[in-house]
């Protein structure tokens, strides 16, 4: 017989979580944003080769087919977004494979809203005041101050590199020696990644929110491109959003060309393929809601239960889910 059939958060903690959904709901129809609902399954998933989408076979009128368990609600949104929604927002089941620890649960609820007609940095306004409505007043102000800096600035400030023109030999070597593995023939995406997760994130939002803008062009993902103005570099349109050490929210100026998010889909599963990942379905009704016309904007996911956990003191997202992944 089970003994583990307890919840993870204490039934007080669930009456809280209850108290800070309602706030943020709170915000948004404040701003008239409408509340939705999408699919958890798709006809597609995320093609990112860092993400691991989960799946099965279902039975539909179609026959027995593979559904994708939504890494994101993301292409569902953009379908309501093409057929006239003007801005939503979700609080959304979703599920990545292996993601389990204090910071990660393979089901999670993402919040995650879109802005038509948003610029960027509207939107990162937005985003920073729905974090400190959340959390309140905190002792020292520490979610009350913001500091905005380059991808290329953190990097040089916590490593003395620039990240663009660093050689990728040196970048693997210095990626190898910080996170103890061989890294010999790395991409360097994945040493960026390592060297961003285990030595620049930790330290981030320790005096306030940080937010980081202009990744490199190669993680631009669902987003728009623009030429750094320092030399012309292509940089991805996007955010990240940090608090405490952890990565709250991922904002996109999003991108809207049908053919260009083709083309990178098809470029991920090429890569995916490289790497000896499998292959993700891509989600064709996505490319026809492009095509159809959706409107220029922006838009973010952010980690509700990693917010939730701050603002409530815990010290995992397990102690703020009703049952984590273990337990459920």
């Amino acid at each position: 017989m089970a003994t583990d059939w307890r919840p993870t958060a204490s039934i007080e903690t669930l009456r809280e979580r209850a108290r800070l959904l309602a706030e943020v709901r709170r915000f948004f129809a404040a701003r008239g944003v409408l509340e939705v609902e999408t699919p958890v399954l798709g006809h597609g998933g995320s093609t990112d080769v860092h993400l691991a989408s989960l799946s099965l076979t279902a039975t539909t009128p179609a026959g027995r087919e593979r559904l994708w368990l939504q890494t994101s609600p993301e292409f569902h949104m953009k379908r309501l977004l093409a057929a006239g929604s003007g801005p939503i927002f979700q609080f959304a089941r979703s599920f990545r494979d292996g993601e389990v620890g204090g910071r990660h649960n393979i089901e999670f609820t993402m919040l995650e809203w879109y802005r038509p007609g948003f610029s960027l940095d509207e939107l990162i306004e937005e985003t920073v005041a729905l974090i400190r409505q959340v959390l309140g007043p905190k002792p020292g102000g520490e979610a009350g101050s913001l500091r905005r800096r380059r991808y290329r600035e953190v990097f040089r400030e916590a490593l003395e590199l620039d990240p663009f023109g660093v050689e990728l030999c040196e970048l693997r070597r210095l990626a190898g020696e910080r996170g103890g593995l061989d890294m010999g023939d790395a991409a360097r995406d994945d040493c960026l990644d390592l060297l961003m997760s285990l030595v620049i994130e930790p330290t981030l939002g320790r005096e306030g929110i940080d937010v980081v803008v202009d990744y490199p062009a190669s993680q631009a993902a669902l987003a728009r491109r623009h030429r750094d103005p320092e030399d012309g570099e292509w940089v991805a349109s996007r955010f990240e959003v940090y608090l405490a050490g952890l990565e709250l929210a991922n904002g996109y100026d999003e991108l809207t060309d049908a053919d260009e998010q083709r083309e990178r889909f098809a470029e991920d599963n090429a890569t995916r393929r490289q790497l000896g990942l499998p292959e993700v379905d891509i989600d064709q009704r996505l490319l026809a809601a492009l095509e159809h016309g959706m409107p220029a904007g922006s838009g973010v996911a952010l980690g509700i239960d990693r917010l939730i956990q701050l603002a409530l003191g815990k010290t995992s997202v397990a102690e703020v889910m009703a049952f984590a992944t273990p337990n459920c």
